[in-house]
């Protein structure tokens, strides 16, 4: 690892649709940091970051009321992304239906990319806890 230091990154959201772009911004600006002082392993892995974000965040706006928080931090071989919204119910797998208007894929592209998931549910919220590849 490069001896540059990098910070990890918290941002807030008023949990708008357009929150989740700029969620993505947020990630994407993240990375930028990062790859300047270590380079991911493979283009990939930028690229799956910034979808998981996307599907992070796209949940918190469509199933949280409120603001959300995104957190991003190097780990020793990946990167952690945190979300924290206000629902307290923890996400569940649902059943692709196309003929009702697609949907149903995002948390299961989130445990398909991710080293690791978990979530944390607290009275408040709860915290999505992910760890993927750089």
């Amino acid at each position: 690892m490069a001896s540059v230091e990098i910070p990890s990154r918290t941002t807030s959201f008023a949990g708008e649709p357009q929150s989740v772009t700029g969620a993505r911004i947020a990630a994407d600006e993240y990375l930028y940091a990062l790859a300047h002082a270590v380079p991911p392993a493979t283009p990939e892995h930028w690229d799956d970051i910034l979808l998981v974000v996307t599907e992070l965040a796209a949940n918190a706006v469509q199933y949280a009321p409120g603001p959300f928080e995104l957190s991003l931090r190097r780990t020793f071989d990946g990167v952690h992304v945190t979300l924290h919204d206000t629902n307290p119910t923890p996400p569940s797998p649902r059943s692709f239906h196309p003929n009702k208007g697609g949907g149903g894929v995002g948390w299961h592209l989130i445990h398909a990319l991710c080293d690791q998931v978990s979530v944390v549910t607290e009275d408040n919220g709860k915290d999505v806890h992910v760890f993927l590849p750089w």
